[in-house]
């Protein structure tokens, strides 16, 4: 497979790049507007044909390259189906299956950050969005945020996958860029070694974070797509 790790600075957004070597399909996971023209020039570079741009659910601390890229590629949008996106091409349900090339991302219901988040899974490989970030979670305080319904999603959802499945988080503020789900059952501090669902419930409400900068302009723009429809 081909594979890369793209980050955007601002935000500190991941956006990954999947691609068959030998059909050269590819999928986007989480593209950013800042970086389109970017990915755009490496999908070029390297002959791939977009075939999917998914978002792990709807950002509100950056605005999606999805509808740019879509524009300049032919490529197909997919979100979940419970983020009620009017413009995406594709509602994704929990278990539906993208395939591009030989490969196939599986589309795991999980929220907690919003209703609406998705983990996908490829190939021994987890994107967990703003789920499970490595040594710590997403934020559970507006946007429909649960934090019990996050711990459920975490346990019962990704935890189930085998210990040497990597992690690949939707941003990561402190210069990591993969984990295992072995590695944050021991070490995660919010949702590890062993901590009960009350213990994390606490954790989260005790957090008091500022509000993502972009969320009054992003979450908005992400319901059309990234794109002022």
């Amino acid at each position: 497979m081909i594979f890369h790790q793209l980050f955007e600075q601002e935000s500190s957004t991941y956006t990954y790049l999947l691609a068959d070597e030998e059909s050269k399909e590819a999928i986007l996971i989480d593209a950013v507007l800042e970086t389109a023209e970017r990915d755009f020039k490496l999908l070029s570079e390297l002959g791939l044909k977009l075939k999917y741009l998914v978002d792990t659910h709807i950002h509100a601390d950056h605005i999606t390259g999805a509808g740019t890229l879509r524009s300049k590629t032919g490529a197909r949008t997919a979100v979940s189906s419970g983020a009620n996106v009017q413009c995406v091409d594709i509602t994704l349900k929990d278990g539906d299956e993208l395939k591009f090339g030989k490969y196939t991302l599986k589309a795991v219901s999980t929220p907690g950050h919003t209703n609406s988040c998705m983990t996908f899974y490829c190939e021994k490989m987890l994107f967990t969005g703003d789920v499970l970030f490595i040594r710590g979670t997403g934020r559970t305080d507006f946007q429909q945020g649960d934090s019990r319904k996050m711990y459920h999603s975490i346990h019962d959802k990704i935890f189930t996958y085998p210990d040497e499945t990597r992690i690949y988080p939707g941003h990561d503020y402190k210069g990591l860029t993969y984990s295992t789900v072995g590695e944050e059952k021991k070490f995660n501090p919010r949702v590890g070694g062993g901590k009960t669902e009350d213990e994390f419930v606490k954790i989260m409400s005790e957090l008091k974070l500022a509000n993502p900068k972009k969320i009054d302009v992003a979450v908005p723009a992400n319901l059309k797509c990234g794109l002022n429809l």
